[in-house]
């Protein structure tokens, strides 16, 4: 069965036990406060009807075969009796949606823009995880509730930007790093229509922002004035910021099939982003942090700016992160005592190491931001090219006809 031909939201998350690594240590029924565990001689198994998600058997597992979960129609899970009877999982149902069918007129009209500097929507890296997409529709959206809403920013810095974490239960949300999902502001607009969707990108990998937990992580910034330094309201990010633990919001989506990271072994990944750009860098970074022990290679590179150190997403865990794990050149143009640099600066100074990068085959770069530092990065590449006897204009077609090259900006 595939959602290709399913109705939106007939999908659940289902907790399950993988027969073939438990050890029957009992551990997990012993720690589960609701009694959603139970066993046989044969096997343990969560029963669907009783379990919350709460992921508090997660950690004790000592084989981590409490830690699988898949899709399945809400109306026919898994029932203990099928459990009871497996020698091993069953295989996941791929929430699989045509790209591009039930995309709201509004979403599409933001990628469209979002993408034009790469030429329109690009093909995803070839190792890239299959995503899902447009599972959530304005009709019909998922309700998930804030378990988290953190100011990342100083208290005296004049962007209030937040890590907000949403959790969505027992409810099927599969999202890949780079992927992107709407959120409904609650309300109206001044001709009493409902507010139309927003998008975010999402900052958290695909295992949750909390490993084993069905939520994501958004990285949001409270506008409260336009580009131009004029007095502005910005009515989805408010609402965001605004929100409370427990509060309950309607997300649609999700959305992107193509801003999506690699996967294979030895694959290098540069990042340019400014602000809130910083998301899907964010959930690329960690998804490798995670995966640090497996050894798979690959540079990571990142280019980070922001007016001031207190402005900069994320800067003290940044900061923890291990020298030889990622590059990272961080650009501030308005700190104090510093000449102004920007992310652009930061690529010619780094020419040579950026120059071979371009050249290298399993090398993908992604570039997530305001529209603003668009043309100055892309210009920066073809200065480092002219430095070293590479023309930009065939290098840039080479880059996108590989699928290496992928634009975001807003």
């Amino acid at each position: 069965m595939t959602a290709a031909s399913a109705v939106t939201g007939e999908y659940a998350r289902q907790h399950l036990i993988d027969p073939e690594v438990c050890i029957r240590c009992n551990t997990c029924e012993a720690t589960c406060p609701i009694n959603a565990i139970t066993h046989d001689s044969r096997n343990y198994i969560v029963r669907f009807d009783v379990c919350n998600s709460c992921g508090l058997c997660i950690a004790p597992c000592p084989t981590g075969a409490i830690d699988n979960w898949r899709n399945v129609p809400k109306a026919t899970p898994y029932t203990p009796d099928e459990q009871l009877a497996w020698d091993a999982l069953p295989a996941n149902i791929e929430l699989d949606v045509v790209p591009g069918e039930g995309v709201p007129s509004e979403v599409r009209a933001l990628t469209e823009a979002a993408t034009a500097g790469q030429g329109g929507p690009a093909s995803p890296p070839w190792s890239a995880s299959h995503p899902c997409v447009n599972l959530y529709s304005i009709a019909k959206p998922a309700i998930a509730t804030v378990t988290g809403n953190y100011r990342l920013t100083g208290e005296s810095a004049s962007a209030d930007i937040r890590h907000i974490v949403l959790d969505f239960g027992t409810l099927a949300f599969p999202v890949l790093e780079g992927q992107t999902l709407g959120i409904i502001p609650a309300g109206q607009q001044d001709d009493g229509r409902p507010h139309g969707v927003r998008l975010y990108s999402v900052a958290s990998p695909r295992d949750g922002e909390r490993p084993g937990h069905n939520n994501v992580a958004l990285t949001i910034k409270r506008v409260m004035e336009d580009h131009a330094g004029q007095p502005v309201r910005g009515v989805g990010s408010n609402y965001m910021c605004d929100r409370a633990v427990g509060d309950k919001v309607s997300v649609v989506g999700p959305y992107g099939a193509s801003y999506l990271m690699p996967n294979h072994a030895g694959a290098s990944i540069m990042m340019i982003c400014t602000g809130t750009g910083s998301a899907p860098m964010r959930a690329m970074t960690e998804r490798r942090r995670r995966r640090m022990a497996l050894n798979e290679g690959g540079k990571l590179m990142l280019f980070f700016g922001a007016r001031r150190q207190d402005e900069l997403p994320y800067f003290g865990p940044l900061m923890k992160l291990p020298k030889d794990f990622i590059d990272i050149n961080l650009a501030f143009s308005r700190e104090t005592g510093q000449a102004k640099t920007y992310v652009q600066d930061l690529i010619r100074a780094r020419g040579d190491d950026v120059a071979r990068l371009l050249q290298d085959d399993d090398c993908y770069i992604y570039l997530c931001g305001l529209k603003d530092m668009e043309a100055g990065v892309l210009e920066a590449f073809r200065d480092v090219c002219a430095g070293h006897g590479l023309d930009w204009d065939a290098v840039k077609p080479e880059l996108l006809a590989r699928s290496r090259l992928h634009i975001e900006t807003y």
